[in-house]
């Protein structure tokens, strides 16, 4: 995926991404640019059924966007687990590692590097569901 701006770009891109979502009740985002073309994004988005994605993002934007280091957990209101998506490499038998997706405390299997906007559509048909 390719934005205009560098990595404010990119920071905006995301929040326009979380103010299309009717199921985000409210959120919280930082942002850190480092460089023109590299930043830190991470936040918490609390949804409607108070079920919460806390999340980080190391991006570059050149020469498209390239997430370095990611982490998406998502929680029901009661903080226990529902899925987190992450890139750290202690799962290095899986076919995609890094990269790889926990579904609850104990099952975790092979899965592509997911994007904010792909979590969050995710999260919204788990709680339409």
């Amino acid at each position: 995926m390719k934005v205009r701006g560098g990595i404010a770009g990119y920071f905006r891109y995301a929040s326009e991404i979380l103010a299309l979502s009717r199921m985000i009740k409210s959120q919280d985002i930082h942002t850190e640019k480092r460089t023109t073309t590299e930043g830190f994004l991470r936040g918490d988005v609390f949804f409607k059924d108070d079920s919460r994605l806390h999340f980080r993002e190391l991006v570059t934007t050149d020469p498209s966007v390239q997430l370095m280091s990611y982490t998406y957990n998502y929680m029901s209101a009661d903080g226990t687990l529902i899925f987190r998506y992450d890139d750290s490499d202690h799962y290095l038998h899986l076919s995609t590692a890094p990269h790889h997706k926990h579904i609850g405390e104990d099952n975790v299997i092979a899965a592509s590097a997911p994007n904010l906007e792909s979590v969050l559509k995710e999260i919204e048909g788990l709680i339409r569901a």
